[in-house]
């Protein structure tokens, strides 16, 4: 016998947006359901993104998980840009009165659940089966096997915030559904290190070895990665590889200060850029990587997700509150016109700061000088920094 749940909103997806979601929502009343294909530690241990933008720690502040965000995570100003050996500061601070926050994706899923659960959210972990159905209809449901036996969700909308691999952007149809990617032809190899960074700001660094990136959890614990390639394995990376790597790649000066020891993470991602049109179908809409995929190296996924949570829960809450749809109606516009200009930072810093292994001389030559000119020019830099600093919501 299938068991009937009913609920406003229905969240697929118990990752960063999808708690966002549910928690932003119920401080407005609206009541939610969330299920997950995995259960809380698993999702808890995923290692991501560490750098939050202005709007994403405001959005924390709304959602009330900010308190050890402001004691724990570190204020950053700038960063550096470095080629071949050669530094620039992009000084975020002085050219746009911004800053970031250093703080992992990890501790803010575990603020996240921690005030969820604290609240009594309801959750369902480790389903199966999830299949969102009558989506164009006036009453939406959602299906799935939970501990041996079926459930149905009946909402009011759907929220898909399950990710890359998830159903929800799969239950639109495929003649509504446009689909744009670009896959990079190389990955990042990433560990994690309980020693201080080398550095008090991140450091992104093109060699001619190829791309690194110096980064930070805390004041202690360092995360790095170095440019490989995608044939390559986690197996064929010792840590005593990596560390000669990645101290060729940031160059003498910095490797003279970088702190080495055995790793206690250690993985390898594939990049991509990816935008699915439209993010609202019917009743269902999505948010986070069910949408859109960015390479990492301008920071966004994380932001970028929590910026789609804004927006929807600002949509929900008008409909719910005022009886007002104009922002349910206009959200998948909305949302796709700030992802197509982080698309576009995001495969820009790609572009300049990784090894192609295509590129002719002339690219190369390219990449070189479109760092001169950044180095050489307050705009250039400005246009960088309002950009990782986080563009408006609209």
């Amino acid at each position: 016998m299938t068991e009937i749940v009913k609920t406003q909103v229905c969240i697929i997806g118990a990752g960063p947006a999808g708690l966002l979601l549910s928690q932003l929502l119920a401080n407005a009343g609206i009541d939610t359901v969330v299920l997950d294909r995995r259960d809380r530690a698993y999702i808890e241990g995923r290692i991501r993104a560490g750098v939050l933008e202005r709007g994403t720690v405001a959005a924390l502040e709304d959602a009330g998980v900010a308190d050890r965000l402001h004691r724990e995570g570190l204020p950053h100003d700038g960063f550096d840009l470095a080629f071949d050996g050669e530094r620039h500061r992009i000084d975020l601070k002085a050219l746009t009165g911004k800053s970031v926050m250093v703080y992992g994706q990890t501790e803010v899923t575990r603020d996240l659940f921690d005030r969820r659960f604290a609240e009594a959210q309801r959750f369902f972990f480790n389903v199966d089966n999830v299949t969102p159905d009558d989506l164009t209809s006036d009453a939406p449901r959602v299906h799935f096997r939970h501990e041996g036996r079926d459930v149905t969700v009946e909402c009011d909308y759907v929220a898909g915030c399950d990710g890359f691999h998830g159903v929800s952007r799969k239950a639109i149809p495929d003649a509504v559904l446009r689909t744009y990617e670009r896959v990079y032809p190389f990955g990042w190899l990433g560990i994690m290190v309980d020693r201080p960074p080398v550095s008090h700001e991140l450091i992104y660094a093109n060699h001619a070895r190829g791309f690194a990136l110096a980064s930070m959890r805390s004041k202690t614990r360092s995360r790095y990665y170095v440019q490989c390639d995608l044939t390559d394995r986690v197996e064929d990376w010792s840590d005593d590889r990596f560390w000669e790597e990645l101290s060729v790649r940031l160059g003498v000066e910095t490797a003279a200060r970088l702190e080495t020891g055995p790793s206690f993470e250690k993985s390898i991602a594939p990049l991509r850029s990816f935008v699915a049109e439209p993010m609202r179908h019917g009743a269902l809409f999505l948010a986070g990587d069910a949408a859109h995929i960015v390479p990492p190296a301008g920071a966004k996924g994380l932001n970028l997700a929590v910026a789609d949570v804004r927006l929807l829960a600002r949509a929900l809450t008008a409909h719910y509150r005022d009886g007002n749809d104009s922002h349910l109606d206009t959200y998948s516009e909305a949302a796709l016109r700030r992802v197509w200009k982080v698309e576009r930072f995001s495969w820009q810093l790609s572009t300049l700061m990784h090894q192609f292994p295509e590129n002719s001389p002339f690219e190369k030559r390219m990449q070189r000088a479109e760092f001169d000119y950044l180095a050489g020019s307050e705009a250039a830099s400005r246009s960088i920094a309002e950009n990782y600093v986080g563009l408006p919501l609209e």
